[in-house]
C-alpha cells in the first residue's frame, strides 16, 4: 500500500532570542520588512489580512488563521501575480516557537503547495528563515539578494 504524503516544506531553526522577541517579527510590519519584505497590510489577528512584497517586489497575500503570542502564528498564503499556480490564500504557513534556554526553537511548515513548487519554496524559506535568525538575534542580515527585482 502506497501512502500519499502531501507536499510540504519543513524546517527547524534555533534563534538566539526569546520567543517574545521572535514573535514580533511575524506581527510587526517594520520587523517583518527586515527579514522577509515590506508588508502593505499586516492585520495580525485571526481573519486579518497579510499582504507583503517578498524581497520587496514579489507580492503575496493571505489571512491570519492563528495568532497566539508568543507561541504560534499561522496564515494562509499565495502569490498575487495573475495566473500564478499558487493563488492568494491557497497554502498554509505555520510558525511554532518553543523556548530553548535564552533562545527559541522555531518549527516551520508550509503546507498545501503544488508538488512542483516544493523545491523552490524550500530554497526560498531556507534563505528567509536564515535571515530571520540573524535579525531576531540582533544581527544585520544584509541586503535581500534572493529574488531578482521585477522588470519594468
Amino acid at each position: 500500500m502506497t501512502t500519499h504524503h502531501p507536499p510540504i516544506v519543513e524546517r527547524e531553526v534555533r534563534i538566539d532570542a526569546r520567543p517574545e522577541i521572535v514573535f514580533q517579527f511575524f506581527v510587526d510590519p517594520a520587523r517583518m520588512a527586515r527579514w522577509l519584505g515590506p508588508a502593505t497590510t499586516l492585520d495580525a489577528r485571526p481573519g486579518g489580512v497579510i499582504q507583503l512584497g517578498v524581497s520587496g517586489v514579489h507580492g503575496g497575500s493571505g489571512q491570519f488563521v492563528v495568532v497566539d503570542p508568543p507561541r504560534r502564528v499561522v496564515y494562509t498564503w499565495g502569490w498575487d501575480e495573475p495566473n500564478h499556480p499558487i493563488p492568494p490564500g491557497s497554502t498554509r504557513v505555520e510558525f511554532d516557537l518553543t523556548p530553548d534556554g535564552d533562545g527559541t526553537i522555531l518549527r516551520f511548515r508550509h503546507l498545501e503547495l503544488p508538488a512542483d513548487a516544493v523545491d523552490d519554496h524550500t530554497v526560498g524559506w531556507t534563505y528567509y528563515l536564515d535571515r530571520l535568525a540573524v535579525v531576531a538575534g540582533g544581527g544585520d542580515p544584509g541586503p535581500d539578494t534572493m529574488m531578482p527585482a521585477k522588470s519594468a
